[in-house]
């Protein structure tokens, strides 16, 4: 296979003349690049005077926008193109690099390592000169000492991350626009790890679905034994384990009913019992390693309940910098990692760390080290730790944000736990059996109590498995009373629905994406639709299982399990230099290619060619491929009106939901005789204060909920309350005890009344159809008028006479501008129609 050519970047040509430095930057003889601007600001103060710290705030270059980019016949070559929101930071960066010697310190991953080839390659400067430098922690030390060892840019690194954006657009380019074909719908999207983790969402769902419960019973009893009472349940009954729900059925007991267990309660009612076994022994329990991007994502979940993403972001300002008295400093170290190794300077320290706050008695007599379980991981950087241990959550937390805190306070805690002793825990089983020649009924009680805390006295028990009631002390062949014994009903639960820690986990174990891929797959998963979240838990929304079922039917390696995480281990080979990229990404595109050409292909009514999307400045839209021998053209997001079940006020026949441009709504199915129409909105059992018109719920374009009223121009950004502002009447809206939104109203909160961005994008139509006076304002004179004549006649009298007089400029009544926005509307679909009833040349 051909080697990979990577042509120059375009759209880096040289800027302006560079202006004189200031003086303050006259001395700086190096030019550092790193990200982000926060991190830029926290370095420039530990390197000083003679360097100079600028920000390229992410990707400066990528894959054209509009094109694929790729050339799949040259070994995949990509074409690489400035981003047009970096070109003035590109041109920045290059004057600022004249004359200077340049040190490239993006993020120490793969992602960071291919910007930085990117950047060495626009900036002039050879990818192989000693130029890369790495910081794994954001303190003085760490990056003075760094500085001073650059290293050439590995490009193993940066192949492993091109194979990456090469197979992501391959998959995208091809398969987005299949994905908006097939649903008729925007903004779709297909992605290797995106479309596995949503199967992993919609299968978890499905099983919730099937899951059908089963019930089962235990008995519990309770015994009298020297002087004491104990409770036990019953475990055998004639050498058969009873089956609790759980694990395989074969061989144990199951109790399907209720009078089964009443049964047995009375076959051993009576019956002298003695104590025929007393089991205490230590148990000890490891702490946990300490974090790696994964574990720290499901902690921060089901600890704090965030967020991937938003665990990401918090984590990314506390590795870049915080201002302490003594200088601003990194908290953590890099967040990217699936690697559980720690320094020994660190172990050191937080050893040191441990001894001073909990005391010597937790310390092991030497340091722990942890081995990663999984094949295939990256050793690249340590485990997520602080950078310095003795910098104590309560000792920085005046210096950061109440999510900050709360996230370093879990950080630290995890990596001292990681580094202390077991916890010890007494634990205590005792059976209990009849005393018949063959004994037929064998009860058990078990319990514990935590003798020595060890690691839980930094980490905490939350989430950790609960202490059984410790079990009383007796002596083993002492003689046992039943007092009673009860029956209890149970049902087995379907498997729980997967929140961002459980999802997380479940793509770890498979073995699909990796630490920088977690976050924005779950964002991407939102995003675009295709789940949705209900409290902590991920449910797929229609949208996502109907893609996931497309996918499955004609693109089962897509969305493979076993395929997929196969690829990320041969993508991790690139990085390790032990495959070519192009062979890998061909791997993977050869049969994709195969499933591709067997998808039946939408055509165009007219001439019978195939249909694809398009892209105007209006948006998408379906068009022939035939053009320009054949127009035909069709919009893309196409909905059949639906009847409500409602009649028309105006004329009574029957309202249907239609789309419009700006979302749905009620309208007349007898338009254009009868005009009527109304917004399409949920009721909310509100009055608008206003005007006595129902106030509905709708939702923007993102999703978000708001409130309008279907008759006057009255909104709200916020829930209405059931209860009223007790100075004017109004409805309160808001969290909690509300606001008033009468604006006339001494107790208005003015942060609740539509800030006037949002009140012109809601009077241009942007955020809803135009109400009172918004849709009441006169339109602009038509500018394609010439166009519109020949179908003036089409319009019924009042109507062409009110556009007839916008049109020469005329000033017009609130009626007739709605009139002649009516009118304007009607002209331009059927200017629109005549188009395409035209016949092709």
């Amino acid at each position: 296979m051909p080697t990979p050519r990577n042509r120059p970047a375009r759209g880096s040509s040289e800027g302006p003349r560079a202006k004189t430095p200031s003086p303050g930057k006259a001395e700086a003889t190096a030019l550092v690049v790193v990200e982000s601007p926060a991190k830029a600001k926290s370095i420039q103060k530990m390197l000083g005077a003679g360097y100079e710290v600028r920000a390229s705030r992410g990707h400066v270059a990528d894959l054209p926008e509009r094109e694929l980019g790729v050339d799949v016949e040259r070994g995949f070559a990509p074409t690489y193109e400035v981003k047009k929101d970096k070109k003035p930071v590109v041109e920045e960066l290059k004057r600022a690099a004249q004359g200077r010697r340049l040190l490239i310190a993006t993020d120490p991953d793969r992602e960071g390592e291919a910007i930085g080839w990117h950047l060495a390659r626009l900036l002039g400067r050879d990818p192989q000169e000693p130029l890369r430098v790495e910081f794994h922690e954001i303190t003085p030390k760490v990056v003075r000492e760094a500085v001073a060892r650059p290293r050439p840019i590995d490009q193993n690194l940066v192949d492993a991350q091109q194979a990456r954006r090469v197979l992501d657009r391959l998959l995208g380019y091809n398969l987005s626009p299949l994905l908006s074909l097939e649903f008729r719908k925007r903004a779709l999207s297909a992605g290797r790890v995106q479309s596995v983790a949503l199967r992993l969402v919609v299968e978890r769902e499905e099983a919730i679905e099937a899951f059908r419960p089963e019930a089962y019973w235990t008995l519990e009893g309770r015994f009298a034994v020297e002087g004491q009472e104990l409770a036990a349940s019953l475990h055998e009954v004639e050498g058969r384990r009873l089956w609790t729900g759980q694990g395989d059925k074969e061989g144990r007991l199951h109790l399907q009913s209720e009078a089964e267990a009443q049964a047995l309660a009375e076959a051993m009612r009576g019956l002298p019992f003695r104590v025929a076994q007393v089991e205490t022994k230590e148990r000890r329990k490891a702490p946990p390693p300490p974090f790696t991007t994964s574990t720290l994502q499901q902690a921060a979940s089901s600890r704090l309940g965030y967020t991937a993403s938003r665990t990401m972001r918090i984590a990314q300002r506390l590795y870049e910098g915080v201002d302490l008295p003594e200088g601003t400093v990194g908290l953590i170290t890099y967040m990217r990692t699936d690697s559980v190794r720690v320094s020994p300077e660190a172990l050191q320290a937080a050893r040191e760390a441990i001894a001073q706050a909990f005391g010597p008695a937790y310390l092991p007599e030497s340091p722990r080290v942890y081995k990663n379980r999984r094949e295939g991981v990256q050793d690249a950087h340590e485990a997520i730790r602080p950078t310095d241990p003795r910098r104590t959550p309560e000792g920085v937390r005046p210096y950061l944000s109440e999510e900050e805190y709360r996230l370093y306070d879990l950080i630290w805690r995890r990596f001292l736990a990681s580094q202390m002793r077991e916890a010890l825990y007494d634990q205590t089983v005792v059976l209990l059996q009849d005393q018949g020649e063959k004994p037929r009924f064998t009860f058990r009680a078990a319990g514990s109590v935590l003798r020595f805390e060890g690691y839980l006295k930094a980490w905490g028990r939350e989430g950790e498995e609960e202490e059984e009631a410790p079990v009383p002390a007796v002596a083993q062949g002492a003689e046992a009373r039943l007092l009673g014994v009860r029956p209890e009903g149970h049902t087995t639960e379907p498997p729980p629905r997967y929140t961002d820690a459980s999802l997380v986990k479940a793509m770890e174990e498979l073995g699909i994406g990796r630490p920088s891929t977690y976050a924005p797959t779950l964002e991407t998963l939102e995003k675009r639709g295709y789940v949705e979240r209900k409290g902590r838990t991920l449910l797929p929304t229609p949208l996502g299982r109907q893609v996931t079922r497309y996918l499955k039917e004609r693109f089962p390696q897509v969305v493979a399990y076993e395929f997929t995480a196969r690829m990320e281990d041969r993508l991790d080979q690139i990085e390790e230099g032990k495959a070519p990229w192009p062979q890998v990404v061909w791997e993977f595109y050869e049969p994709f290619l195969g499933e591709l050409a067997q998808v039946p292909k939408k055509t165009c009514p007219r001439c019978g060619r195939p249909l694809e999307l398009k892209v105007s400045r209006f948006g998408q839209f379906l068009g022939c491929t035939g053009y320009p021998g054949c127009t035909y053209t069709e919009p893309l997001e196409k909905k059949e009106a639906e009847a409500i079940g409602e009649a028309c006020p105006r004329c009574g026949r029957p309202l249907l939901r239609k789309e419009g441009r700006y979302g749905s709504f009620i309208a007349c199915s007898g338009y254009p005789e009868c005009d009527y129409t109304r917004d399409d909105g949920k009721a909310t059992g509100h009055t608008c204060p206003k005007c006595g018109g129902r106030v509905l719920e709708k939702r923007s374009r993102r999703g978000k909920p708001y409130y309008r009223c279907e008759s006057c121009d009255f909104l709200s950004f916020y829930p209405l309350l059931d209860k009223p502002c007790p100075a004017c009447g109004w409805p309160l809206a808001g969290k909690g005890e509300g606001a008033c939104l009468n604006p006339s109203c001494p107790a208005h909160d003015p942060r609740l009344q539509p800030s006037p961005r949002e009140e012109r994008a809601k009077a241009s139509g942007k955020g809803g159809k135009p109400k009172g006076k918004a849709r009441a304002s006169s339109p602009k004179p038509p500018q394609d008028w010439a166009d519109l004549i020949p179908f003036l006649p089409e319009l019924p009298p009042e109507e062409r006479q009110a556009v007839e007089a916008l049109a020469q400029g005329e000033a017009l009544s609130e009626e007739g501008a709605k009139l002649a926005k009516r009118a304007l509307f009607k002209l331009r679909m059927r200017k629109g129609r005549a188009r395409k009833e035209v016949a092709p040349t």
